[in-house]
């Protein structure tokens, strides 16, 4: 029996998120109301709650947000209630472990109608609009149009909250066209540097060198384990020159910047070889000023933007499955609803990876 009312995490504004009692919405046509397992406190969720401009806007221009709205895309669930021909729509039933991909496009626009659905100029997203909630509440309404998996019971809540971050890195990692052979070097390994990083060693296949780059350095401990066949900490010595030792004075051939401090941007400039693949992966709190020389006259270089996890849900959830990617050792602490201040002061300091806020 679900509930009239639910706790939620509700986005009113920069560093304030408050927690409330809201109604459990009812699906109608084509919707599924889901139980939710567990939700990833995620980069971008920090940099809204900091405050960040691409959220909030600056200087009159609004940014993506519109509140209030439940926080939260890094979740999946179970089906406990169908609206009218949902289950044959989706291919579901009450009872499924399901997760959705974070967007939920139009279907209509010039995108959605060449099958480029990730970049809908709509562009919904969980969690970021009062019409889409997100997961930070017991229940959550994926919508008629949105995009479903099933999920096997195998995965933890704490690993299937994973993969949409997972299938986040996927997808940048295919944006970066590794060949055998290639020097892949990966800028922040944090929690989805790491798992871009195992995807990046499935890709090169046992062939060429995998170098990963932090500040900290139990990230660089992991990303050992991991498989990195080199780790820098890049505020020590040179890493632009240390990369160039290990490639003949080359430099890396793909670049893939994860690590949200445009100082990752200019680095990755100086350390990519000519006509190398540089992959730009972050998302920002400020401007990154780069010399475009670089990338067009000196180097000729591949410029590869990357945005969510299209069509990567798939195998991202196979991947978990039969631990050819694995997550656990990424999965920090768990907070319930109502400690949501301490899960996010927790997230920013850096200190762990991936905390999870679980509605119960």
């Amino acid at each position: 029996m679900v509930a009239a009312t639910m706790t939620a995490v509700m986005t009113h504004g920069p560093r304030d998120y408050r927690v409330e009692e809201i109604p459990v919405p009812e699906p109608g046509p084509g919707e599924l109301l889901i139980e939710v397992g567990a939700v990833g406190i995620c980069a971008s969720d920090m940099k809204c709650f900091l405050g960040g401009e691409l959220f909030w806007g600056k200087d009159g221009r609004s940014g993506y947000v519109e509140g209030p709205c439940v926080a939260g895309h890094e979740y999946a669930g179970r089906v406990v209630s169908l609206g009218d021909g949902a289950g044959e729509a989706h291919g579901v039933a009450v009872g499924d472990r399901v997760v959705a991909e974070q967007i939920v496009p139009c279907g209509e626009c010039r995108f959605c109608r060449r099958n480029q659905y990730w970049m809908c100029q709509v562009h919904n997203i969980f969690g970021f609009k009062r019409h889409l909630n997100g997961g930070m509440a017991r229940y959550n309404l994926f919508p008629a149009k949105a995009l479903v998996h099933k999920v096997p019971d195998s995965l933890s809540d704490g690993q299937a909250a994973y993969i949409e971050p997972l299938a986040c890195a996927w997808h940048a990692v295919d944006r970066g066209e590794i060949q055998p052979g290639d020097t892949v070097v990966i800028c922040g390994v944090g929690n989805i540097g790491l798992c871009m990083l195992q995807v990046a060693k499935l890709q090169l296949g046992g062939t060429g060198r995998l170098i990963a780059l932090d500040t900290k350095p139990y990230r660089l401990e992991l990303a050992t384990k991991f498989g990195a066949d080199e780790t820098i900490d890049v505020t020590k010595g040179d890493a632009v020159d240390r990369v160039r030792a290990l490639t003949d004075g080359y430099g890396c051939d793909v670049y893939v910047e994860a690590s949200g401090n445009p100082a990752g941007v200019v680095q990755g400039l100086q350390m990519i070889r000519k006509l190398g693949t540089f992959v730009e992966f972050s998302v920002f709190n400020e401007p990154a000023t780069v010399n475009w020389t670089i990338i067009g006259d000196t180097k000729e270089l591949n410029i590869h933007g990357s945005h969510l996890g299209p069509f990567c849900y798939p195998k991202t959830i196979q991947a978990l499955a039969d631990g050819s990617v694995d997550v656990a050792p990424l999965l920090a602490d768990s907070y319930p609803l109502d400690q949501f201040a301490r899960a996010m002061e927790a997230s920013l300091s850096g200190d762990v990876l991936k905390n999870l806020v679980v509605p119960v």
